[in-house]
């Protein structure tokens, strides 16, 4: 049990990150679902609409409980904000190809391809945390 506790303790950011990647992923998935199979809207449209508040979602669990941010300055909390956006606007663009190639070009389901551009952002959006956004010495 002991040793269960230390994995815990040594893998933590990591293990929370995938929990609230998990819950992140569900928020897309969900806003996805709903409006590109209820509300019949493209999947361009729905794209943009569900990566917007699963990047808000994951911002503020990231910051609080996955990162455990100390930026408190106006221009530290600003810079991880703009990194945070900026890593996921280009993984965004990145999983939106995926989509795109996945539906229009080889014609296969909209909500699978949804998932498989979820997984390479989430793998993505962690290195590029862990190692620039969140780092510990980012307040300026």
């Amino acid at each position: 049990m002991l040793n269960l506790k230390n994995i815990c303790i040594k893998y933590q950011s990591f293990l929370l990150y995938v929990i609230f990647g998990i819950l992140t992923t569900i928020v897309n998935i969900i806003v996805f679902f709903i409006l590109y199979n209820i509300l019949h809207t493209g999947h361009n449209i729905a794209y943009v609409v569900a990566w917007f508040w699963a990047v808000l979602f994951a911002y503020l669990t990231n910051r609080v409980w996955v990162f455990h941010s100390t930026s408190t300055t106006t221009a530290g909390i600003a810079k991880e904000v703009w990194q945070f956006y900026l890593a996921r606007v280009l993984t965004g663009i990145i999983g939106y190809f995926i989509l795109t190639f996945g539906v229009d070009l080889l014609r296969q389901d909209a909500n699978i391809w949804n998932i498989i551009q979820n997984i390479f952002v989430i793998v993505s959006n962690f290195v590029l945390s862990k190692l620039i956004i969140f780092k510990k010495d980012n307040d300026t």
